[in-house]
């Protein structure tokens, strides 16, 4: 009995598990599956592109350094992708339809003035796609040149990202359009549009003339299909302390108060960076003599004014000549607004390239026409025409100040508003949202910005909306178009034979 009884007990106690291993099996499974969900999380968070530039390339047209971020950590970094791509947008119902003719609250349709003349454009741009429409096929051809895609769909925008935009234009780009709907809600159409936010055009026509390809930027030419679109800087530039148009439209003109025009220096004045790849701009370095060619010509270097504060770079401080210049950069660039607003004459070097609004700038009625060919002198005889005749030289600057305050952010919104409405009308299917592409609302775009561009931003914000229709769309009017162009190139061949006719005088 007791012999059994000695045996039996180790047999008993072998059924004891002990506790301990239960709890390392369970936290093992635990940490296990923690590792697995952040892994998860980092590798989702790695694929998701953000507005901001996470996770994106530059275009492989035009490299530029890639952006760097402020997060602290790479978990922080994490949280703000996450939180700012899927869970800024609050649930809204769709918005619905409005019709193009609103009530203003009195019974009597709102106000609908008439489009400014140059608005004629958007038949003209969209004018390769008139017959055949624009077919699924052309939006998928598109892409390979697109550094994102926009989406309207029942009021609501749609982003679908495949390269990064140097420094923040696809921000303020897209930010644009937000404001867009805020203004006109429920009256833009369902539309699917490739975007490039880079300088120069890239559709040639030639190459693309038997299926054009319909994308949007800045700005075009004749030998270039593209679409020319608002720019980003309209909304504020933070990397060059630039506020919103209207803000800084108002201070240069304060500004250009400041002095008569028989007390601003009477030569004529550029500032800005020539190392942009810009032909023009290094010849115009050389015509930096007062008196021999009349110019001031003087360097920006960014960096520096950036430490700056950009104290010597305020645009309002910089209407104190009676001549400014206009010189392109890498293609076309943003200056020319701020160059026009300051009500001096503008001397427009001969660009090769257009933005949505300089196509409806005339020669000599507000702008002078400079050629880049012989510039030094070109400009020279610009300064001595318009210091021989003051009175006209002031009212063709005056001119050229009174076109940019016409350009308001309500024709810009309208620009945009017929530039989409006639656009979609050419969409021959129904516009659907891709996989690939996120919502955005102005809660998930102002959480990927930074402090100084969410100052901007806010201060460019449709606050309600309009209670006004958009302008009149002027009707599509080739024959008007074609004569204003040869009337253009007619009046800029008038300048070169006045210069030619002198410079022949001189040399006798």
């Amino acid at each position: 009995m007791g012999l059994r009884l000695r045996l039996r007990l180790p047999h008993k106690s072998s059924h004891r598990t002990p506790s301990y291993l239960l709890l390392c099996v369970l936290a093992l499974s635990f940490f296990s599956f923690t590792a697995l969900l952040l892994y998860k999380v980092d590798d989702f968070v790695a694929q998701t592109k953000t507005l901001a530039g996470h996770n994106l390339e530059p275009t492989p047209w035009h490299i530029f350094p890639r952006k760097s971020f402020n997060e602290a950590t790479k978990h922080s970094q994490a949280y703000r992708i996450l939180q700012c791509s899927y869970f800024s947008c609050p649930y809204n119902a769709v918005v619905q339809p409005k019709s193009l003719l609103p009530d203003s609250g009195s019974g009597r349709p709102a106000h609908q003035p008439q489009c400014p003349d140059f608005f004629r454009w958007i038949h003209r741009d969209l004018e390769p796609w008139a017959k055949t429409g624009v077919t699924k096929e052309h939006v998928k051809r598109a892409k390979a040149n697109a550094a994102f895609r926009v989406l309207i769909l029942s009021g609501k925008l749609y982003v679908d990202l495949y390269y990064a935009c140097v420094q923040s234009r696809m921000m303020f780009t897209i930010w644009g359009i937000l404001q867009l709907l805020n203004k006109y809600p429920g009256m833009v159409p369902d539309v699917d549009m490739m975007f490039d936010c880079m300088d120069k055009p890239i559709i040639n026509r030639t190459e693309h003339q038997s299926f054009p390809v319909p994308l949007f930027r800045y700005c075009t030419n004749e030998a270039h299909l593209d679409i020319p679109f608002p720019d980003w800087s309209f909304w504020g530039w933070s990397e060059t302390n630039l506020r919103p148009w209207e803000e800084e439209f108002g201070d240069i003109k304060q500004g250009s108060r400041r002095r008569s025009w028989e007390s601003k220096q009477p030569r004529a004045y550029w500032k800005g960076n020539p190392d942009v790849v810009s032909p023009v701009r290094l010849d115009l370095m050389k015509c930096n003599h007062s008196r021999l060619w009349g110019a001031q010509i003087m360097r920006q270097d960014w960096a520096e004014e950036a430490k700056g504060g950009f104290e010597q770079s305020k645009l309002s401080n910089q209407c104190n000549h009676r001549y400014k210049i206009y010189a392109e950069g890498y293609a076309w660039s943003v200056s020319l607004k701020y160059i026009l607003s300051c009500g001096s004459m503008t001397l427009i070097i001969s660009p090769e390239y257009e933005d949505f609004f300089s196509r409806g700038l005339l020669p000599k009625e507000n702008y002078w026409p400079v050629s880049p060919t012989d510039l030094c002198r070109s400009i020279k005889y610009a300064v001595d025409w318009g210091n021989a005749n003051p009175s006209d030289a002031e009212k063709i600057g005056k001119r050229g100040q009174e076109y940019m305050e016409s350009i308001s952010m309500n024709r810009i919104y309208d620009y945009m508003f017929h530039l989409i409405s006639e656009y979609s009308k050419l969409q021959k299917f129904k516009p659907e949202k891709p996989a690939s592409a996120n919502e955005v609302c102005a809660g998930s775009l102002l959480c990927f910005a930074e402090q100084k561009e969410r100052e901007l931003l806010e201060r460019s914000r449709v606050v309600a909306p309009s209670l006004d229709q958009p302008c009149k769309l002027p009707d599509a009017d080739r024959n008007r178009l074609e004569r204003l162009i040869q009337q253009k190139k007619k009046t800029i061949e008038n300048v070169r034979y006045m210069e030619m006719t002198r410079t022949e005088r001189g040399s006798r």
